[in-house]
């Protein structure tokens, strides 16, 4: 337990931190499961818009250090070919 004032104050921080970062996190798991769902239905406007959409709250989840910055890159990597792949298909 937090015995300093400054100790309770970073321990307050920190829990604020954790809501925060939470809230971000499920944010960026709501777009990937857009563009995911998009991606199996076949629709190939709907994945396409869903990417746009989701890379600028991945780009963001970086710069808030919610995650890691190759994670992002990968992730943006493997969806945008997955998107390329369905409009080639159609």
């Amino acid at each position: 337990m937090a015995n300093t004032s400054q100790s309770k104050k970073r321990a307050k921080q920190s829990e604020a931190r954790f809501d925060i970062n939470k809230a971000r996190r499920s944010r960026i798991r709501t777009y990937l499961r857009k563009v995911e769902e998009a991606i199996a239905s076949g629709d190939e406007g709907a994945a396409t818009a869903a990417l746009k959409n989701a890379q600028p709250e991945l780009a963001r989840g970086v710069t808030k250090g919610v995650l890691h910055k190759n994670t992002v890159a990968r992730k943006m990597s493997r969806l945008s070919s997955r998107v390329k792949a369905l409009a080639a298909k159609a």
